[in-house]
């Protein structure tokens, strides 16, 4: 089943935003309600066995991040709708479906239809669209679970899938802390180097540190040094959901304590491998580094990014580390930095020069509590949407008109999150330490 009309709490709840802009800020309005809107009438599937399919946009496929980045505003509804609390609860089970058929695949096919890149040279099934593995790809499904349970209580998203994929996600963590005990490769047949791993699959070397290694980022790029950062991060966030609901709800002390271990071993390997200096001499995160003296000063737009740090619940926005961090990546000694004549922010190697993102403007926007600059945000985001009243995947700093992908749910739904942030409606990350 797809939606055919924009459900009535969520129409009440866009008259609401649109009060809220109208006066000071219409535009903000407008791109509120088209995007906010595009997502449920265009990428959603429902199922009669209770779980909720979800189209990244213009592929059709689910990567388990975007899904959970694409319904994590509509939270702040399902605490009075229960249709809508039903619809993310059978999220979260086909994305636990989705981990125990393969942990090690970001992207998923509506059904066993053989779509996607059945060439690569990987354990591909039928289920599969892409084995690119990323950490975040495992962080966001449980990130999920949790935030529904704290916002509204619900708790059938907990089933048995999801038991089964909390044990492979701790398996899989574990294994990844020792890369060379990992079964996982992936290669494809191609000219664009950051679309496959080299070492015959395996990728670049890299040593012990305490951190799991990850394959690809959330740009589905390959990590040019195993361990990337700012997804060691988002795991240890997501140890700690893990820690708490089965402390709390299920009362399994083996889960407990593995997932306690596994997240003090990963930040440690932060603390003592991640940190280096940048150009003025300022202890910053690195973005990835290999445990054997390899790493890179920079950031990318998706998101867990470095950036995001503070917005993923890892550290507070006035953490002296993330300060210096965030400094530096808002610099030229990012190479993904780009400034122009109508804006400046964060880009990726996944999109040509001088592109920035929508997605990372807005957790620029979501990790400080300058309200000026939030608005500052706001503007550029709607002065540089093309026409369209909807976000795009990046953008010409020099020409907003010339941008990459029409149809890009995670974009509209950060930008739609960073306007209801603006009027302090908000979402925490934070777990119960």
């Amino acid at each position: 089943m797809a939606y055919t009309e924009v459900p009535t709490s969520v129409q009440t709840f866009m008259d609401k935003m649109e009060a809220l802009c109208i006066d000071e800020h219409p535009r903000w309005a407008e791109n509120f309600k088209a995007g906010f809107a595009n997502t449920l009438l265009t990428t959603v599937r429902r199922y009669d066995d209770g779980t909720t399919f979800l189209l990244t946009g213009d592929i059709p496929a689910m990567w388990l991040r975007d899904s959970t980045a694409q319904f994590r505003p509509y939270l702040v509804i399902a605490k009075e709708d229960k249709d809508i609390r039903d619809m993310i609860a059978g999220l979260v089970k086909r994305q636990f479906r989705y981990i125990n058929m393969d942990p090690y695949a970001n992207a998923f096919n509506e059904e066993a239809n053989n779509k996607g890149h059945q060439s690569d040279d990987t354990e591909m099934t039928p289920w599969i669209w892409e084995r690119k593995y990323e950490i975040d790809s495992l962080c966001y499904p449980v990130q999920l679970a949790y935030l529904l349970y704290k916002q509204t209580g619900e708790t059938s998203q907990f089933n048995e899938d999801f038991h089964e994929g909390v044990k492979k996600i701790l398996e899989v963590w574990k294994t990844e802390q020792n890369h060379k005990n990992s079964p996982y490769s992936f290669e494809r047949d191609t000219t664009r180097l950051e679309d496959t791993l080299s070492h015959d699959g395996k990728g670049t070397p890299v040593a012990e540190t305490g951190m799991t290694w990850s394959g690809f980022r959330p740009s589905d790029d390959a990590c040019i040094y195993g361990y990337l950062v700012p997804s060691n991060m988002f795991a240890v966030v997501v140890l700690g959901y893990i820690e708490e609901i089965y402390s709390t709800l299920f009362n399994e002390p083996n889960i407990v304590e593995e997932a306690k271990q596994l997240r003090l071993e990963i930040d440690k390997g932060i603390k003592e491998h991640a940190i280096v200096k940048n150009a003025a001499g300022e202890d910053i995160f690195a973005y990835e580094v290999d445990g054997l003296g390899g790493y890179s000063i920079m950031d990318d737009s998706n998101v867990p990014s470095l950036m995001a740090a503070p917005y993923l619940g890892y550290c507070a926005k006035d953490d002296d580390f993330y300060l210096n961090t965030r400094q530096t990546l808002l610099s030229k000694e990012n190479p993904y930095f780009y400034e122009g004549k109508f804006a400046k922010g964060i880009g990726s190697s996944h999109t040509p020069e001088n592109y920035v993102w929508p997605i990372a403007l807005s957790i620029e926007g979501l990790t400080t509590d300058d309200k000026a600059e939030k608005e500052r945000i706001l503007n550029l985001l709607v002065d540089c949407d093309g026409g369209t009243n909807l976000m795009h995947e990046g953008f010409d700093v020099d020409n907003p008109n010339n941008f990459t992908r029409d149809w890009f749910s995670w974009a509209n739904m950060m930008f739609c999150e960073l306007v209801m942030d603006y009027y302090d409606i908000r979402i925490d990350a934070h777990y119960d330490k």
